[in-house]
């Protein structure tokens, strides 16, 4: 069951979904089908399967590690250097949307670090007590 900090994770799982969705179909304005370093689709496909991931991760630890990969993977897509592309007129709903899905990731990654540093690890806890 997704939880409400899910949101923002759901959120750029869309907008992915979007942009892998208007690569197959040409519908412009769509990313480029090749950059430098990898092919688009095959990096979308992995973004999205990071959002799985994350919304699937219980562990304290696991979902930070989770929710970090997907900010950082969204942030190829979505980052600041979207304002100097040449679609930015068309682009621009989409960027910002994703960047304030990846500030609201980042408050979430900093609260979940918070909470474990302010308790005790169970595990610890079980360890100590026996």
């Amino acid at each position: 069951m997704t939880k409400p900090s899910d949101a923002p994770v759901v959120a750029l799982a869309v907008l992915q979904a979007i942009s892998l969705f208007a690569l197959f179909t040409q519908t412009e304005p769509h990313p480029p089908a090749v950059v430098a370093p990898f092919a688009i689709g095959p990096f979308l496909a992995a973004s999205l399967a990071a959002c799985a991931a994350a919304i699937l991760a219980e562990d304290r630890r696991a979902r930070i590690v989770s929710l970090s990969f997907v900010a950082a993977l969204a942030l190829v897509s979505f980052g600041p250097q979207k304002y100097v592309d040449p679609k930015i007129g068309q682009i621009w709903p989409a960027v910002v949307a994703g960047q304030v899905a990846i500030a609201f990731i980042v408050l979430q990654c900093v609260k979940l670090y918070r909470e474990g540093a302010s308790r005790p690890d169970q595990a610890n806890v079980a360890q100590e007590g026996s």
